[in-house]
């Protein structure tokens, strides 16, 4: 009888307590994990959003860059230095080769027109071919040697390539048309600070400051000036 009580006395229902231990932990086994999937599946979309969202931002700020930022060797010029291959940034390259070599042609087969001659120079220089846009320029210079903006861009076609000599020598010659041309005397005051000439470039300097109180460059000019004299002493 006591074995058949034993035997029977277990509950009919819900199974041993072994077992309900067993599918409870079971139970809470896969609820947890379903929780855990659920968390991962979460912070993987939150992460796919935010790594979306800084590549995205990251390609807008590149492009806004390239589209606004201007070059490294146009920031070092002076405000009214004209643009070193800015003119034609919207331009086909083909067209604008195009445009060069048809330039090219005209001031060859007519060296004795000057507009032609000054035409072919203003593309050299723009696509930075700054050696053939002066070739161009000396000859229009030979047309019309009293001509003052030949003189001023002479001076700015040797300072960008480098002939700071020269562009001294076309500066200066410029300044005697016009003794108060602003954008020629800081031409002339950054060919002096290039070479080294300090005594030059301070009178230059003095001489753009009397001119000029608020010239931008000024701060700069000086600046280069002081660091020309302490390297000198």
């Amino acid at each position: 009888m006591e074995r058949r009580l034993q035997a029977g006395s277990l509950p009919a229902e819900g199974g041993t307590p072994s077992v309900r231990s067993d599918a409870k932990r079971q139970t809470f086994s896969n609820s947890a994990m379903t929780r855990d999937n659920l968390l991962f599946a979460i912070i993987g979309i939150l992460i796919g959003f935010i790594l979306g969202f800084l590549l995205a931002s990251s390609t807008l700020q590149r492009e806004a860059a390239l589209r606004t930022t201007p070059s490294a060797q146009s920031q070092n010029l002076p405000p009214n230095h004209p643009p070193v291959g800015g003119g034609n940034q919207g331009a086909d390259p083909q067209q604008t080769f195009t445009q060069v070599q048809e330039a090219m042609k005209q001031a060859r087969e007519h060296p004795d027109d000057f507009d032609a001659q000054l035409t072919a120079a203003k593309l050299e220089y723009q696509i930075q071919r700054f050696d053939q846009a002066i070739e161009y320029l000396l000859i229009a210079n030979k047309l019309k040697p009293n001509d003052f903006n030949v003189l001023g861009m002479l001076g700015v076609a040797n300072m960008d390539a480098g002939h700071f000599d020269a562009a001294e020598k076309w500066y200066r010659a410029a300044l005697i048309k016009k003794p108060d041309d602003i954008p020629v005397l800081d031409g002339l005051c950054a060919v002096l600070l290039s070479k080294g000439d300090a005594k030059g470039a301070e009178e230059a300097i003095n001489k753009l400051a009397k001119i000029d109180p608020t010239n931008q460059d000024l701060p700069q000019f000086r600046q280069k000036l002081t660091e020309l004299k302490s390297a000198k002493k």
